[in-house]
Parts: C-alpha cells; structure tokens; sequence
C-alpha cells in the first residue's frame, strides 16, 4: 500500500500553510480564537463537491455537516446535534441543504427501489441509512423518465424532503416560534457537477409555507 496520498495532502498543508501566513500573517491567531460563521451547509460527503472549494470561501466562513446522499434524518443524533449546535451555540442565520448531480448514493437507491423483492430490506449500514431515500423514490412515477432524468428528480425530490425534515425538526421549529430568537432561513440547493454552479430550488423561513418551495423549485426549471 501507497503512502504517497497521504504525503502529499501533508506537504500540500505545508505549503498552503506558509501561503496563508505570507498574505494574512495573523490568520491562524485569529482563527484560533473561535469561529462566526453565519452559514451551515449540510451536504453529501462526495469528494466532488467540497463546500469551501466550490463557494471561494475561507475557513472559519462555513459549519458543516456531511454524510452519504445528503440526508437530515429527524432521529440522527449526530445531524441534529450540529444543526443544535449551529443555531442555539454559533448563531448560524442560513442552513442550506446541499445535493449534487450524479449523486452515487441517489443511484443505488434508483436501483433497489426497482425490485422491493429482490431487496427485501435493510440489511447493512449503509442500506439502512439510505431506506427512507429509497422509499421516496418507489413513490415517485419515473416510468417516463429516461436514466438521467430519473436521478436528476430523485436528487431533487430528496433535496426537498431533506429540506422539510430540517424545518420539522426542534432546533428549527423552536426558532421559529421565538419572536426574540435570530431568524433562521433553510435553503435547499442542487450543484451541477458538469457545470460546476448550484442551483436554488427551495427557501423556507418562519413566514414561508412549505407551497413557496414547489414554486421555488418550478422556477428554477425555467
């Protein structure tokens, strides 16, 4: 087995490091002592779709939290102690839910959603987790769909469940309902993996129903 990755992702830090210091020489002390950032992106773990590359940003700019298929499950302990920690701790303003094309794990779900026979139920990890996306997509009708068009409503559709399971879930709902608490805004985008740019097709806050985001989303098909 190759070392060499690792190395390399070692001396790359180095000198990206040094770059820092040379252009902002009081960087890391600032950085040190503790972070603001008014957004917080929950994406898929995807190497293709790194949050800070893909926005220009810098560290410190961006909380994130990411995990297969870009899911917000509403009993995941560790999702909703980030959004907890986000809102009530950081002071987070904008959460977005972040999907992509091409998505690998909306594609098995495709998959085992078109024979429930012959996958009877979950039986790994992974199969577990993505049950519930695996639901969505036998309840959708993509029999006149071709193979990319199939994923690319799945990766929608799952975008927007996840972005309705974050505005039911406490963190969210206590925020809302408190006239005094800062306000809290979800976003649900889709990144163009061929493109390269992202998408908006939802936004949620306190005084938006949950039809602005169908409208939100027949728009940005336009």
């Amino acid at each position: 087995m190759s070392h060499k990755p690792i190395r390399t992702l070692l001396n790359a830090n180095e000198e990206w490091a040094q770059s820092v210091i040379k252009d902002t020489p009081d960087f890391f002390a600032r950085s040190a002592i503790g972070q603001k950032p008014k957004i917080l992106w929950i994406g898929c773990s995807d190497s293709r779709v790194p949050e800070s590359i893909i926005t220009a940003s810098k560290p410190g700019d961006i909380f994130v939290h990411r995990n297969v298929a870009n899911q917000f499950h509403l009993h995941d302990d560790s999702a909703l102690s980030v959004l907890t920690f986000a809102i009530k701790e950081i002071g987070v303003e904008h959460v977005v839910l972040v999907g992509h094309t091409n998505c690998g794990g909306a594609m098995a779900c495709v998959e085992a959603a078109k024979d429930p026979a012959a996958n009877p139920g979950p039986s790994t990890p992974l199969t577990r987790w993505l049950s519930p996306l695996t639901a969505l997509v036998r309840s959708l009708d993509l029999s006149a769909c071709s193979a990319s068009e199939a994923l690319n409503k799945v990766v929608e559709a799952n975008i927007i469940k996840q972005v309705d399971n974050i505005c039911k879930s406490e963190p969210i709902t206590t925020a809302w309902a408190d006239p005094d608490a800062k306000k809290v805004t979800v976003y649900g985008w889709m990144y163009d993996l061929a493109e390269g740019r992202i998408k908006e097709l939802v936004v949620r806050d306190a005084s938006r129903s949950s039809s602005f985001g169908t409208l939100k989303r027949a728009k940005a098909r336009l």
